[in-house]
């Protein structure tokens, strides 16, 4: 499941980005351009729909923002970070800096998503890991620890 699931091309690093607004756009254009999603507005909706049920953010500036949407072709996984902290209302009241957002198609809402979910979860439960991420220097170190909450 997991190699299918991320891609280089879907990784994007130290963005200038000061708003959720501004992460959703990113991740939506992110996914048009890649071929995951046909509409980047349904994406945004999607993302902004599910973080008024109840926040995303998880710890130490990681946020799981995710969408299960039409307009998603393939389930894929996101990822950007913000050289900037946002205020994301995470749990532990500390600014997101980095964002691993979930698309999934509406059809694949329960497994594909419940399983992905529960990886990155996981994964982010550990403090190195979570180290490992914030400090990563490029895309080949973020695809590395991503693939090793997959294996």
């Amino acid at each position: 499941m997991g190699n299918k699931l991320f891609d280089i091309n879907q990784i994007t690093l130290k963005q200038p980005l000061i708003t959720q607004e501004e992460v959703f756009q990113l991740i939506a254009t992110i996914a048009v351009e890649q071929g995951i999603a046909s509409d980047p507005d349904e994406v945004i909706d999607g993302l902004l729909k599910r973080e008024q049920e109840s926040t995303t953010g998880f710890q130490d500036g990681f946020v799981i923002p995710h969408a299960q949407v039409d307009a998603i072709k393939r389930p894929a996984i996101i990822v950007v970070s913000s050289s900037v902290g946002i205020e994301w209302n995470a749990l532990d009241g500390k600014p997101a800096t980095f964002f691993i957002a979930l698309l999934i198609p509406k059809q694949e809402a329960g497994t594909t998503h419940i399983q992905a979910l529960a990886s990155i979860s996981r994964m982010l439960i550990h403090e190195e890991k979570r180290e490992a991420l914030a400090h990563a220097e490029n895309k080949t170190t973020v695809m590395e620890e991503l693939a090793g909450a997959f294996a």
